[in-house]
């Protein structure tokens, strides 16, 4: 057994250590894309930086920031995986392409060192919100190319867990299994989870008496947001916990400890930025801004300053749980592709998560439209659509409320539309709650 920590010694690192070594493998990887990666090397050279240049940590914002673009536009002229392909073909294991939700998905490679690596931090991550080798662990993630399934399978697999594969398929079955397999820990993404929640309690199956235990809820934001968090726990009998990654950069390689106060951060494996979305200069801790991240151990297809279009507010602060790495306090706050900026206001869609979920009457589920002037791009209305989960409710009462809510916390007015029950479309998979759309 490990106690509290998988790798107390790098997980309890003081900072000022932790950052000599990311220093060393900062400077490692630089120099191993110039020299292996054209990709990498006109990069570099267009800004005028050589390795060399890297003398310390902050020298890395020398270095320019990449984006998703950058990596269409990269594999599309050099097929079908771009020249960031760094490792040795002989060296690759798996293929893991982006879900392709944006637009085409964009390739990235595990070499069979990089696939133990995230094994290991993986199984460190999910060791840290307290799964353990006497656990079931239904993993509800899906399997195949999107990168998280297989990833926690794996995790499970060196922990010594006993592991249903059962991916993202049907409440019908998640249930099934949550009832005769004993599972006692759920992986999924927020809008599953509580779609199971919402199942569980129109079948009048008290989540009290399942021997579920924890919830790792993963792949959209929402599982910090209060609301969100308090309908997981209550609805599936639980403790609620937020895992988070990204395809182009790891699978899982955040999640939050047993403390609940923010996603601890993998720093040995991942050097962090957070930048203003705008000027993209850096931020300090504590401030918001776009999460950029540098990969520091992977072999394969490494990513130097992705720009990975979250927002975060980080804090280098030791935690209560005695981890010093680097935590996202409040998990993702939003997509800088999803705000919206309408009357001088900057909106995201989990500020209306967290309304919309604070009302008893209100189902999980919730949708924004947007509208677009066709000509100037300018928002022109924005529209909060919600539904009840009894008709028994005033909607036109409810209506009012929710807009006072909404304008309290979004600090200017938006429509408010209230459905029936069911009338919004439920999800395995990710939710997307943001519709945009063009007016006159």
């Amino acid at each position: 057994m490990k106690g509290e920590y998988w790798d107390p010694e790098i997980e309890k690192m003081r900072r000022d250590e932790l950052e000599k070594l990311q220093l060393k493998k900062l400077k490692w990887q630089v120099e191993r894309v110039y020299n292996n990666s054209e990709f990498y090397r006109k990069r570099f050279k267009e800004a005028g930086v050589t390795p060399d240049d890297i003398k310390k940590l902050d020298d890395i914002s020398r270095l320019p920031v990449l984006t998703k673009a950058d990596l269409r536009k990269e594999q599309t002229e050099f097929p079908p995986f771009g020249r960031y392909a760094v490792a040795p073909k002989s060296e690759w294991k798996e293929l893991h392409p982006s879900t392709g939700t944006t637009g085409i998905p964009v390739n990235t490679i595990w070499s069979f060192n990089d696939t133990y690596t995230i094994t290991d931090h993986t199984a460190r991550i999910m060791w840290g919100f307290g799964m353990r080798k006497e656990d079931i662990v239904q993993n509800g993630f899906s399997y195949g190319l999107w990168v998280a399934g297989l990833a926690v399978h794996y995790a499970c697999e060196k922990i010594g867990s006993f592991v249903i594969p059962i991916g993202a398929t049907s409440s019908e079955r998640q249930i099934y299994f949550l009832q005769n397999a004993g599972s006692t820990v759920l992986l999924a993404t927020p809008s599953f989870g509580l779609y199971i929640a919402e199942k569980l309690r129109e079948k009048d199956i008290n989540p009290e008496k399942l021997a579920l235990r924890i919830g790792s809820f993963g792949g959209e934001a929402g599982t910090e947001n209060p609301a969100t968090r308090r309908r997981l726990e209550e609805g599936l009998g639980i403790d609620a916990y937020d895992i988070y990654g990204l395809a182009e950069i790891g699978p899982t390689f955040a999640a939050e400890c047993k403390e609940k106060a923010g996603l601890h951060f993998v720093e040995d494996h991942y050097l962090l930025e957070v930048l203003d979305p705008k000027t993209k200069e850096p931020l300090s801790p504590g401030e918001k801004g776009v999460l950029v991240i540098t990969h520091l151990s992977r072999e394969a297809t490494p990513m130097i300053r992705y720009w990975t279009n979250d927002i975060v507010k980080l804090e280098n602060e030791k935690c209560g749980c005695g981890r010093t790495h680097m935590r996202a306090v409040g998990g993702i706050l939003g997509r800088a592709d999803d705000m919206i900026v309408y009357k001088g206001e900057n909106i995201y869609p989990t500020q209306v998560e967290e309304v919309v979920r604070s009302f008893k009457e209100l189902s999980n589920e919730y949708k924004i439209v947007v509208t677009k002037d066709r000509k100037t791009g300018i928002v022109k209305d924005v529209k909060a659509i919600v539904e009840v989960i009894s008709d028994k409710y005033d909607t036109q009462h409810l209506k009012a409320e929710v807009a006072k809510a909404l304008r309290d916390a979004l600090m200017v007015r938006v429509d408010v539309s209230v459905l029936p029950p069911n009338s919004l479309e439920r999800t395995e998979f990710k939710a997307k709650r943001v519709e945009f759309v063009e007016g006159g």
